[in-house]
């Protein structure tokens, strides 16, 4: 079984199907014609179309990953530590899910979350990819993870046998991985695989295989598609079509509900290929991930539902995408380099955030006073979001959220970053369905720092039409970030800062809640919107 697509009314203009038959944009993309896109930039598009080959490339890499798997197997190494963030990790931790065994993803700053990775290391193997415009997260985990096998009795080569590095040659995570004595250094696919379209990459194989996955099956899945994708009716082409429809019919919010037999995670996924790859020049398409088919924010005039792993549900728009896992993602990315087409944008082009986060470092803390304190919660903003709201009132939270909401604007967005623990404080992921309660508005909800690898490029190079709230919370117990004069703590608040900057920059609302009490303050937000 390979890919396959349903739609259910959605309206496909003549003149999109048109222009891809005109293109011949099934055939040039296989072709792999970087023209497709911006002939301008041909040249630097040609070198990031290798995603293409690697259903059959990155089948290198099995036996060796096989073998390295055995031998961690047999030293009792079964706990795999991924540091990594973006696509590639996100392809890692879904097809773990899919296939049943644990992978811990290490992508935040939250010193809860660093301190939970380093747990355990009797039996852990860590792995430590690349990302695309790091900002030190990184490798602040791989010196972390150092420090505490140190701590835990390991010499230098014992610590260096525990670690097996994704990086490309001659790149200073190469030369790290040599320094430290790395148990085994895999290259890179990069530059001609950006991490969006690197889920059958090295970065993503390497900790999945590792970790049990079945990454030889998941290259089959993706090599039957890709026999499939030079033909002028392939499911991924259709899919591509039924996306760049949606745009040019006013549907630019694109609702991700993971099907019935779609693993957990497959829509966060797909979300940051979409967002990362097709914001750009005012344009682009802003995925929603949903917890189900109803949930709130499912319909509205300015989207189209998709579902992963299910049908299409009437009377739409909606679409549906089922087959193998490794279809899934060759098949996304084929179809959203087809929407770039149709939205007339490159989907290749880097766009990785401007960093000024070790800039605000090395600044110190970034004092931010506060508006009000209101129980558990310290409210702040920006771009006049709380111009108008008394937060003299017992119910000010609620009064600020409803200004906030009240500020989107139409066929806008609201984007909620928590910049806090993913386990401890998963509580906080409720917020973007009470958020979308109100007026069935669109509402997107990420963890920082990871969507600043994901989703943070569309809401920088798309319409500017976002409103902005941000989640931080009092660290209980910090962690130091090994050789560097700052902490995990610090790191995360100047990574939060940074975004808030971002955001002022482009004048656009945004509401700051700092908890003082992490689940208190949740409990009260929620309450606040019920």
């Amino acid at each position: 079984m390979t890919l396959r697509f349903a739609c259910a009314g959605l309206d496909v203009p003549p003149a999109v199907r048109a222009q891809v038959a005109e293109d011949d944009v099934a055939a040039r993309l296989v072709a792999e014609d970087p023209t497709l896109w911006d002939p301008d930039a041909a040249d630097g598009t040609a070198a990031r179309l290798g995603w293409l080959d690697l259903p059959a490339t990155s089948g290198e890499l099995v036996p060796r990953l096989t073998a390295l798997r055995a031998d961690l197997q047999a030293e009792g190494l079964d706990r795999v530590v991924l540091c990594g963030s973006g696509g590639a990790a996100l392809a890692a931790a879904v097809a773990c899910r899919a296939a049943g065994v644990p992978l811990v993803v290490l992508d935040g700053t939250d010193p809860g979350q660093v301190a939970a990775a380093a747990a355990e290391l009797e039996r852990t193997v860590v792995v430590v990819t690349p990302s695309s415009g790091d900002d030190g997260t990184t490798d602040a985990h791989r010196r972390a993870l150092v420090t505490a096998f140190a701590a835990a009795g390991l010499d230098e080569a014992r610590i260096g046998a525990r670690f097996v590095v994704v990086a490309g040659p001659g790149s200073p995570l190469a030369d790290t991985a040599a320094a430290m004595g790395a148990r085994a250094v895999v290259l890179a696919d990069d530059p001609q695989v950006g991490g969006r379209f690197g889920a059958l990459s090295a970065s993503a194989l390497v900790p999945a295989a590792l970790a049990g996955a079945d990454v030889a099956a998941l290259l089959d899945e993706a090599a039957e598609l890709a026999e499939e994708l030079g033909k002028p009716d392939n499911a991924a082409l259709e899919l591509g079509v039924a996306l760049g429809a949606g745009f040019r019919t006013g549907r630019d919010k694109v609702a991700l509900v993971d099907g019935d037999a779609a693993p957990a995670g497959l829509g966060s996924w797909v979300e940051q290929l979409v967002a990362g790859s097709t914001g750009s020049g005012g344009r682009g398409l802003l995925p929603v991930v949903l917890e189900s088919v109803d949930a709130p924010g499912a319909a509205g005039a300015d989207r189209l539902l998709a579902v992963l792993g299910g049908e299409p549900v009437p009377p739409g728009p909606s679409v549906g995408v089922t087959g193998p896992l490794g279809a899934q993602f060759l098949g996304w990315e084929y179809a959203t380099a087809v929407a770039g087409r149709l939205l007339g944008i490159d989907p290749f082009e880097p766009r990785d955030v401007d960093d000024d986060v070790r800039a605000l470092l090395e600044a110190g803390p970034v004092e931010e006073r506060p508006a009000a304190t209101i129980g558990a919660v310290q409210l702040a903003g920006s771009g006049g979001v709380l111009d108008d709201v008394d937060l003299s009132q017992h119910d000010g939270v609620a009064l600020a959220l409803a200004a906030l909401l009240a500020a989107v604007p139409p066929r806008g967005s609201l984007t909620v970053t928590a910049y806090l623990d993913p386990v401890r404080d998963a509580g906080a992921a409720r917020l973007r369905a009470a958020l979308a309660a109100h007026g069935s508005l669109a509402v997107t909800f990420g963890w920082g720092p990871q969507v600043r690898r994901t989703t943070a490029p569309y809401h920088r190079g798309g319409p500017q039409t976002g409103v902005y709230l941000q989640l931080t919370g009092d660290v209980a117990e910090d962690l130091p970030v090994p050789d560097r004069p700052w902490s995990f703590g610090a790191l995360q608040a100047a990574q939060a800062a940074s975004d808030r900057q971002a955001a002022a920059a482009r004048g656009r609302p945004l509401l700051h809640l700092h908890l003082t009490d992490r689940a208190a303050g949740v409990d009260q937000l929620l309450d606040a919107l019920s």
